[in-house]
């Protein structure tokens, strides 16, 4: 079978972006399209592959700096990508399928009854009102700006402040880039729970990229370290907040049930 090979134009336009991408890619050092003798860039199969790795964790909300540094590791297999995107649309339509149960549910009843208590009203509005989960900036501000002020003096806000734009220059993001990478690492956690999944390369790929994520902020700073703990444990206990809190207490569990089996088996530095 003969290989086909693609110009700029037309391999973005079957991937659906723009040429100027590929160019974004290709100087971040991402992919590297063949040349013909006079010096056009072209895209094969091997170049195909490597722009769906990209696009593949594109997606999933990382940056292309940290895309860069999964690809010269264990995701240089196209295998691999495809393992990590295929858990988090699992856990995505194992979530859309149990929302729409308690749906399908409800409307029976509803027929059958002709009207749904209010104890129906609050389980479906609890299981299938998909934006319950704190998602903006203002909803994250609202729910734990008061729980913060406690921890933090205004000084110390404004350094933490510097510390954040630090931080997502150091991990390759920008503010937008940074909050579609947590949520993807919770939809893998997810995921990964669902398996019950504690010692798989991908399980510890999500260790070292959550560890990434969370010490980033507090530098090994052990004071800042205990103030978040608290922070969290607070809203986790507070009934207005908790529910709509992404991750869990139990979450925070699992995953450092994965770092402990990792560092008693030399995997990860104790700390």
């Amino acid at each position: 079978m003969s290989v086909r090979w693609f110009s700029p134009v037309e391999m973005a336009r079957r991937l659906g972006i723009s040429a100027k991408t590929l160019r974004v890619y290709e100087a971040a050092g991402l992919v590297t399209p063949a040349r013909t003798q006079k010096g056009w860039r072209v895209y094969g199969p091997s170049e195909q592959a490597r722009l769906h790795q990209i696009l593949a964790l594109k997606r999933l909300g990382l940056s292309l700096a940290r895309i860069g540094a999964l690809l010269t590791g264990r995701l240089a297999d196209l295998d691999a990508v495809l393992d990590v995107q295929e858990a988090v649309l699992r856990a995505r339509k194992r979530d859309a399928e149990h929302a729409l149960k308690i749906l399908a549910a409800a409307r029976l009843k509803l027929a059958r009854d002709g009207a749904l208590s209010a104890d129906d009203l609050l389980q479906l509005t609890r299981e299938t009102t998909m934006t319950r989960e704190l998602k903006s900036d203002e909803d994250w501000r609202e729910a734990f700006q008061p729980i913060i002020e406690n921890q933090y003096s205004p000084e110390e806000l404004d350094r933490l402040g510097r510390r954040k734009m630090d931080a997502l220059t150091r991990l390759g993001h920008d503010a937008e880039s940074f909050t579609r990478s947590w949520e993807a690492l919770i939809e893998e956690l997810r995921a990964l729970r669902a398996a019950d999944d504690l010692v798989s390369p991908r399980a510890c790929e999500f260790v070292r990229r959550w560890n990434a994520m969370t010490t980033a902020f507090t530098g090994g700073d052990p004071d800042i370290t205990r103030k978040t703990r608290a922070i969290w444990e607070q809203a986790a206990s507070d009934p207005q907040i908790a529910p709509r809190l992404p991750i869990k207490p139990e979450d925070f569990v699992f995953v450092q049930r994965i770092a402990n089996g990792m560092r008693e088996r030399g995997e990860l530095l104790s700390s």
